[in-house]
């Protein structure tokens, strides 16, 4: 996991998550941290050994922790997070030692993320089932806010 611990020290990646941080302050529900990215990366990798899929732990976890690195550029109404996170997300990648084969796959996980048409066997299908099953809607004291609509919203535990 050394590349991993490669994308947590990168300069931009941490620069990226300070901006989100800044953005999503007063952000009441859904934010989109460490630990979210961590969530998404533990419940991908769970999916990939479930369902046989030969993805390795490192790919999972950097996709993972960059899908929503462009938050805070959406929020400026700059591109959507996908494409902000796809756009910073390729220099960390090849920074932290990733192959060009490798950053290709992560980096079309994190531009469809948000793609429910995904096959679930697929590695973008595995990244957008994790972060969408990493939402606990069913505790959240903000839930009647979200802008999310009912039937997008976890309901209970469904991994």
């Amino acid at each position: 996991m050394d590349r991993i611990n490669r994308i947590l020290i990168h300069p931009e990646y941490k620069q990226a998550m300070n901006k989100n941080f800044k953005a999503e302050r007063k952000r009441i529900f859904c934010k989109h941290g460490i630990e979210h990215q961590l969530d998404v990366a533990r419940i991908a990798y769970i999916m990939a050994l479930e369902q046989g899929l030969h993805f390795s732990k490192e790919v999972i976890y950097a996709a993972s922790l960059l899908h929503d690195i462009g938050r805070y550029l959406e929020y400026e109404g700059k591109l959507s997070h996908e494409e902000g996170s796809v756009l910073l997300g390729k220099d960390i990648l090849i920074d932290s030692g990733f192959s060009q084969e490798e950053t290709g796959l992560i980096l079309d996980g994190i531009k469809s993320h948000r793609t429910k048409d995904s096959d679930p066997k697929s590695f973008q299908g595995i990244i957008y089932m994790a972060d969408k099953m990493s939402r606990n809607c069913f505790e959240c004291n903000s839930r009647e806010l979200c802008n999310w609509t009912e039937d997008k919203k976890n309901k209970g535990i469904n991994i």
